[in-house]
């Protein structure tokens, strides 16, 4: 018997990936360059234009271990940092730097996270089928290719980002500006290429 292909699409503002980009935004944390900065959430000056070298790759590996920890697992033993409650743990060798320089931001940035949050399960709360977008997009790449898709799974980051529009942040995951997740016609048009990437 053949299986038929499965495609999973997870939706979401999670507080985990919130936190990550606020803290990056206070730190002065550039990379990845391509995305954005968080609305509504205060960006340390780059007065000087220097880099934290060290800073920045042990903030990098904790975004990746953040958006997909499953491809981007620790090498270390993780510890939970203290005032993040369970939502931010790092590898407990590497990241003295990170840890050191986390910790003072932690109520600030937890609370801009968890209300950011709300305010995405507010925007869905009786807006129908989230999923239609996508079940649309695969639907019309079956049409046009004549194939099934292959089964694939796609995490969706809905965030309250700066500069309209969609980005890769992953192998599997994207991000993706609220204001242009709540605009049907657009939206429809910008996950088509990203859905026939993955099928």
């Amino acid at each position: 018997m053949i299986e038929k292909p499965q495609w999973l699409v997870t939706e979401e503002a999670g507080v985990p990936t919130l936190v990550a980009l606020a803290l990056r935004q206070r730190l002065g944390i550039r990379v990845p360059v391509a995305l954005p900065v968080l609305r509504d959430h205060p960006l340390r000056a780059f007065d000087d234009g220097t880099t934290d070298d060290a800073l920045e790759r042990q903030w990098q590996s904790y975004w990746e271990m953040t958006v997909e920890p499953v491809s981007h697992p620790s090498a270390a033993p993780l510890e939970l940092v203290d005032g993040f409650d369970t939502i931010v743990a790092l590898p407990t060798v590497g990241a003295e730097r990170l840890r050191a320089a986390i910790a003072p931001l932690a109520a600030e940035v937890v609370h801009y996270a968890t209300e950011a949050q709300r305010r995405y399960a507010r925007s869905i709360a009786g807006s129908g089928d989230p999923y239609r977008a996508y079940a649309a997009a695969l639907a019309e790449f079956e049409r046009e290719t004549g194939r099934r898709a292959h089964s694939f799974e796609l995490n969706v980051h809905v965030l309250p980002l700066a500069q309209r529009g969609i980005w890769r942040i992953g192998a599997y995951s994207v991000a993706v500006t609220d204001r242009l997740r709540h605009d049907p016609v657009d939206f429809d048009e910008a996950i088509k290429p990203i859905i026939a990437e993955l099928a």
